[in-house]
C-alpha cells in the first residue's frame, strides 16, 4: 500500500490510494472519524468518468500514521499540501467531508490555489460551526464541542455508535442506509487513535471564513437538508455569504452521510461541476 512521508522533526507517514491514469484528479478528504474507504461510493464513479482518484487517510485516522500530534487545521493542510506536492498533483479539485471541509477551507488560505482548479465542500463544518459574537448563526458555542469530547473520550465506544447512527440518520426518517452500511462505518471507526479522535472534535468550530474568502476558483456545495450532524443552515447553506461563485446543491431528505445514502444524487451533483471545469 502507498505512503507519502510528511517531512518534518517527526516524519509521519500518510496512507494514499491512487487509480493513476491522465484525467483531472480529484482528492476526497474523509471526515471524522473515518478513512479514505468512506469513499468507496464515489471512487468508481469518478474513476468511470476518466478521473484520477486520489484518497487518502487524515493522520491519526485509517492507516495512516499515529503521532498523537498535529490535529489542527495548519497541520492538517500542510498535510495535504505535501500529498499534492508529492503526487504533482495540478489542475486538481480537493474535495472535502465534514471537517475535511476545513482542510480544504485552510490549505486555499495557506497555501493557494496554484494546484486547483476547483474544490467542493461536502456536509462541510465551513464556514464556521461555533457560535461567538462574531459569528452568532454557528451551530453551537465551542462549549459545545467540548463536552463532546469529554463524551468521546469516556466512552468512545457508546459516543461513536450514537455518533454514526446519527450521521446517516434523518430525524424524521431515522436510518437511512442499511445495517450492513451502519457496520461498515463503524468497523472503520476502529482504525482511529484515541488522542485524534478526541482532538479534531475540537477544532471543527474553527472560524474558517478568512480562508473561504480566498478561495478564487469554482466551488461546489453539496448538503443534505435534514444533516443533524452538520446543521445546513449553519454551514453550507452560508457559503456563499463568503464565496460568491460557490454553486450549492441541496439534497432533500439527506442526512449527514450523503454520500452513502443519497451516493447517486451526491455522484450526479459532483460529475457535473467536475464536467463543467475549464
Amino acid at each position: 500500500m502507498p505512503d507519502i512521508t510528511v517531512p518534518g522533526e517527526s516524519p509521519v507517514k500518510l496512507h494514499y490510494t491512487d487509480t493513476g491514469g491522465d484525467g483531472r484528479p480529484v482528492v476526497l478528504i474523509h471526515g471524522w472519524p473515518l478513512s479514505g474507504e468512506s469513499w468507496a461510493h464515489q471512487t468508481d464513479a469518478l474513476e468511470s468518468a476518466g478521473h484520477r482518484v486520489v484518497t487518502y487517510d487524515r493522520r491519526g485516522f485509517g492507516r495512516s500514521d499515529q503521532p498523537g500530534t498535529g490535529n489542527d487545521y495548519d497541520t492538517l493542510s500542510d498535510d495535504l499540501a505535501a500529498l499534492l506536492d508529492q503526487l504533482d498533483l495540478r489542475d486538481a479539485v480537493i474535495v472535502g467531508f465534514s471537517m475535511g471541509g476545513g482542510e480544504v477551507a485552510r490549505y486555499i488560505g495557506k497555501h493557494g490555489t496554484d494546484r486547483l482548479a476547483g474544490a467542493v465542500l461536502a456536509a462541510a463544518v465551513t464556514p464556521a460551526l461555533a457560535q461567538t459574537d462574531s459569528n452568532p448563526d454557528g451551530a453551537m458555542p465551542q462549549s459545545g464541542f467540548e463536552e463532546m469530547q469529554e463524551q468521546c473520550r469516556a466512552d468512545r465506544e457508546g459516543f461513536l455508535k450514537e455518533f454514526m447512527t446519527t450521521f446517516f440518520s434523518t430525524e424524521k426518517g431515522g436510518l437511512q442506509v442499511s445495517a450492513e452500511e451502519l457496520d461498515l462505518a463503524l468497523d472503520i471507526t476502529e482504525q482511529a487513535e484515541d488522542t485524534a479522535l478526541v482532538e479534531t472534535i475540537g477544532i471543527w468550530g474553527t472560524d474558517l471564513r478568512a480562508d473561504l474568502e480566498k478561495c478564487d476558483v469554482p466551488l461546489l456545495v453539496i448538503h443534505g437538508d435534514s444533516d443533524q450532524n452538520v446543521p445546513f443552515a449553519a454551514s453550507g447553506q452560508r457559503v456563499p455569504e463568503f464565496v460568491p461563485q460557490a454553486k450549492v446543491v441541496e439534497i432533500a431528505g439527506g442526512p449527514h452521510g450523503i454520500n452513502v445514502s443519497h451516493a447517486h444524487q451526491f455522484n450526479v451533483a459532483l460529475l457535473d461541476f467536475l464536467r463543467n471545469l475549464s
